[in-house]
């Protein structure tokens, strides 16, 4: 007997790993993911078909059906690793929340405003439970319910009700409403000071409203908060984790991703007129939008912790009028929301479904001045000028190109070719290297009121690259912008910097491929960050110079661009990564790699170590808390893994 079971069991394994080996070879035979993504998603597969979870394999394979490849690569299926997590994190010790809970000075009333959209009582049942398990007790659900709901729903809602009368407000309707009228509905019950939307097939972490008492306890000012959130299946596995970065108002233009769990004021709520029907879908969008019109950003929180729960099936997807799609209803409420504050501009579809690309009008006759140091190597140096004069749409620009003791003679030739150019400017700064003592002579060299900081190693690939960036350097609110640089091979080197990821910072996404979404489609909006790479950076000249310009005393090589970056951010302005303003960066092709000085000099080696030790103890509070990078995100990588 046991060997026919030993038997069997090897047999099973055997046509597991048999199936896993034919998914594996299928995907590399058609390159189908690049190597980080073959291992997670395989990976997963062969967990799901360990553990016979067929309806997971089922429900993975028809989301990549329905969203397509990109979309999957973009959202980390990682379940094995992400269960793990799960396991290793959340652990709620009810005895300690409830004795934090007792201590608490402000116990504010949570309203969750619910409608019953879906005739699936195993969701409500775990939706209405998951509110029920809440450890933080001062809570109520208003419920829309339509009397000709299946009669499964209303004995389910009979049941909880019999159970938590107190707590739970059923309002029956006549007729069919859209989901906004049928919130609305629910809304006019709430009595609590605080409310929370939430779907009749989603659930909340227990300690949800745990967790955003506490955190008006420290901040009682609040008007906004958002959490954390992932996807559950059928089977309860959950996954899909999307960890959120603090209030990005860029990132908010772009997609709709605060999303759930949300917090608002009743009486803002009740002020801007509650939900609105005409936005269908994307209701929740348009109210967002309203909102930060209203209220200081200041006031806009998020916790860093999943305690929303979004089903993924189908079945759960609100049944919409012919014609409408939430990515339509978004781009008109974000249409709406430009006409409302008065922004000459246009909103068109972004790069991919759910997101949108808010472009700003500007006059176009600001000068800007593209600063160039180089030191010889002329044949990136022509490249990159010859790409901007031949690619470069914006017309209203100079390029001041600065010697740095250059001694070939082809580089002397070409900047006697170059010197009747109307567009550049040729000076030269005879001294040592110090990169921000070139960049700062050559600001005093220019009577423009922008300046793009741009290496010589870049090559223009986008026409629109500067009037890219100048769409948003013409904003009041922005201090500096950067573009999206690729290699050659058409693989990311920078699209943002990371504060306290690889050491100090890092590139987000280096060596993603050009085209990839990024985590949560972060590669394809313009979102804020917390500092961009110099090679190249648009400023105003007023900013930098309020701002001492770059660091020539203690940062003459390396640093000195996150340095300014972060004296920008913490003057309170904003800065900006934006997709559509593409180049090519070959790295370290003009100076060299600073990791490679150790062995070849010891003066270099301890400027690099003078650098790293200034910029730790100066801005070490946003090397441990980049505000735009999530605690839970790896600090090794730069791939937004966990």
């Amino acid at each position: 007997m046991k060997n026919h079971s030993l038997r069997q069991t090897i047999l099973n394994k055997f046509i597991r790993y048999s199936l896993f080996l034919k998914i594996k070879q299928l995907l590399l035979k058609f390159k189908l993911f690049d190597y980080y993504y073959q291992t997670n998603l395989i990976g997963m597969l062969s967990i799901l078909l360990a553990r016979e979870k067929l309806s997971s394999i089922i429900d993975f394979i028809f989301t990549v059906l329905a969203h397509g490849l990109e979309h999957v690569k973009s959202q980390h299926l990682t379940i094995n690793y992400y269960h793990k997590w799960i396991k290793n994190k959340e652990q709620y010790k009810s005895i300690h929340i409830h004795k934090a809970i007792n201590n608490f000075e402000y116990k504010p009333v949570y309203s969750i405003i619910m409608a019953i959209v879906n005739n699936n009582t195993v969701w409500l049942n775990q939706a209405i439970d998951s509110i029920n398990r809440q450890i933080y007790p001062n809570w109520e659900l208003c419920l829309y319910v339509h009397d000709s709901r299946f009669a499964e729903i209303h004995d389910c809602l009979a049941k909880w009700r019999a159970t938590k009368s107190s707590k739970i407000k059923i309002i029956a309707g006549r007729e069919e409403l859209s989901p906004a009228r049928a919130y609305n509905c629910a809304l006019k019950q709430a009595s609590g000071e605080f409310i929370a939307f939430m779907s009749d097939a989603d659930t909340i972490s227990p300690d949800a409203f745990y967790e955003v008492t506490k955190l008006l306890n420290f901040h009682p000012e609040a008007e906004f908060i958002y959490s954390d959130e992932d996807k559950i299946q059928e089977d309860s596995i959950r996954f899909n984790p999307f960890f959120k970065p603090d209030w990005s108002p860029d990132l908010c233009l772009s997609m709709m991703y605060t999303g759930n769990l949300a917090i608002y004021r009743r009486t803002t709520i009740e002020r801007l007129g509650g939900l609105r029907e005409v936005y269908g879908a994307a209701f929740a969008y348009d109210l967002v939008l309203r909102l930060i019109e209203k209220i200081d950003p200041a006031q806009i929180y998020h916790l860093p912790q999943i305690l929303y729960h979004t089903r993924s099936s189908p079945a759960a997807w609100n049944q919409l009028p012919a014609g409408e799609t939430m990515h339509e209803m978004g781009k008109l409420a974000l249409n709406d929301y430009r006409l409302r504050n008065d922004l000459p501009g246009s909103v068109t579809d972004g790069m991919f479904p759910g997101s949108y690309r808010f472009q700003r009008f500007y006059p176009d006759n600001l000068k800007v001045s593209i600063i160039i140091p180089f030191r010889d190597k002329v044949d990136l140096l022509e490249k990159c000028i010859v790409s901007i004069l031949t690619k470069t749409d914006y017309k209203n620009y100079e390029v001041i190109l600065v010697n740095n003791q250059s001694k070939e003679r082809d580089t002397f030739s070409f900047l006697e070719k170059m010197s009747d150019h109307p567009a550049i400017q040729i000076c030269s700064y005879d001294h040592d290297f110090n990169f921000s003592a070139i960049n700062n002579f050559a600001v005093t060299r220019t009577d423009s009121d922008y300046m793009v900081f741009l290496n010589n190693d870049t090559e223009v690939i986008s026409p629109e690259w500067l009037t890219a960036m100048m769409e948003h350097m013409t904003r009041k609110e922005v201090g500096a912008v950067g573009a999206k640089l690729i290699y050659y091979d058409r693989t990311i080197q920078h699209a943002g910097v990371i504060m306290g990821i690889t050491q100090i910072c890092g590139h987000a996404f280096r060596r993603f491929p050009a085209d990839h979404p990024g985590y949560f489609g972060q590669l394809q909006v313009v979102r804020n960050c917390s500092a961009v790479t110099g090679a190249c950076m648009l400023v105003k000249k007023k900013i930098f110079q309020a701002m001492g310009g770059f660091d020539e005393d203690n940062l003459p090589v390396g640093y000195n661009d996150i340095d300014l970056c972060l004296k920008i951010l913490n003057a309170g302005y904003l800065i900006v990564w934006t997709p559509y303003a593409l180049l090519y960066h070959r790295e370290y092709s003009s100076r060299g790699d600073d990791r490679d000085l150790q062995g070849r000099s010891r003066k270099n080696y301890q400027r690099i170590i003078d650098e790293l030790e200034f910029i730790e103890k100066k801005w070490g509070h946003y090397i441990d808390n980049d505000p735009y990078y999530h605690p839970n995100l790896t600090r090794l990588f730069e791939n937004y893994g966990f």
